[in-house]
């Protein structure tokens, strides 16, 4: 297999991953009537909520392969994904019957992110980044965090909800480069070369803080509001770090850019409307109501 296919393949198993982690723990967190301590005790002794987790250790492994086979700009987007193949694990496990306007935005975010990749054809060589580069890069996104944290204090639910899925969003794109070299680090130095090395350290805290601001999203404001964001900034982050952090390079040419902006516009629409397609809760045969028109 190619470093391309290898890269690909384990990209999608990251996607894959991270669905089924986050439909374990939230089966495992909402089973039964526990409150309080009994509801921790429950948790922690749930075997959905183990195996999540090491869903979400597998989901890191997965990225770290995808990451040192293939570019940042080719990866993080294939994690969109996670959205679609989380409908079919609704589907198969949960048994869920989801509405048509679900699978339709399915079937265009699809379509729609493979045509983005197919024309932008993300590639590059192996680029080690300058330490100017590398402070640059954490200097700009710390900030742009910090401005967005700020900018949540005093709003309202959904603006709350917004700032904090976006700040998430950067966070997460800022841990995938520290990925990304952490493994570099680990394939040429072994365990010994990435303990001593600053990309480990960087990681849990860029980690750390992207699951402080995604809690801080989820409880402040609507689903409906954060995971579009989260699910469409962190891709587009991404592809900024690839191709300014490590040189990585997209397809020249306005045709390329028209068609990639309007597949692009594509995607970020079937993501909306899939994520408000689907009932929030997983009881099995659920059927997400359709709007009424007045």
């Amino acid at each position: 297999m190619t470093s391309t296919g290898v890269a690909v393949t384990f990209a999608l198993l990251t996607a894959l991953a991270n669905a089924a982690a986050v439909m374990m723990q939230h089966v495992a967190t909402t089973a039964g009537n526990h409150r309080g301590w009994s509801w921790v005790r429950h948790v922690v002794r749930h075997p959905l909520w183990l195996l999540g987790w090491l869903g979400m250790l597998g989901s890191l492994v997965f990225q770290a392969v995808a990451l040192h086979a293939g570019p940042l700009s080719l990866v993080q987007p294939l994690l969109v994904s996670e959205l679609v193949l989380a409908l079919v694990l609704r589907r198969l496990w949960r048994r869920q019957r989801l509405s048509a306007r679900a699978w339709t935005s399915a079937a265009v975010t699809t379509l729609a992110l493979a045509t983005v990749l197919m024309v932008t054809d993300p590639h590059g060589v192996a680029h080690a980044p300058t330490r100017a580069a590398w402070v640059t890069t954490t200097v700009a996104s710390a900030l742009a965090v910090v401005v967005l944290v700020l900018v949540a204090r005093g709003a309202g639910p959904v603006r709350r909800a917004a700032s904090f899925a976006t700040a998430t969003a950067v966070l997460w794109a800022l841990e995938a480069t520290f990925i990304k070299s952490a493994t570099d680090v680990l394939v040429a130095g072994g365990v010994g070369g990435l303990l001593t090395s600053w990309p480990l350290y960087a990681l849990v805290v860029a980690g750390l803080g992207g699951l402080t601001t995604e809690q801080l999203a989820l409880r402040e404001g609507p689903l409906r509001v954060s995971q579009p964001l989260i699910v469409i900034v962190d891709p587009l982050v991404s592809v900024l770090f690839g191709v300014g952090l490590f040189r990585e390079h997209l397809a020249p040419g306005w045709g390329v850019a028209v068609v990639a902006g309007l597949a692009g516009a594509a995607v970020c629409a079937g993501v909306v409307v899939l994520t408000t397609a689907v009932p929030e809760s997983l009881v099995p045969e659920a059927l997400p109501e359709t709007p009424r028109s007045d």
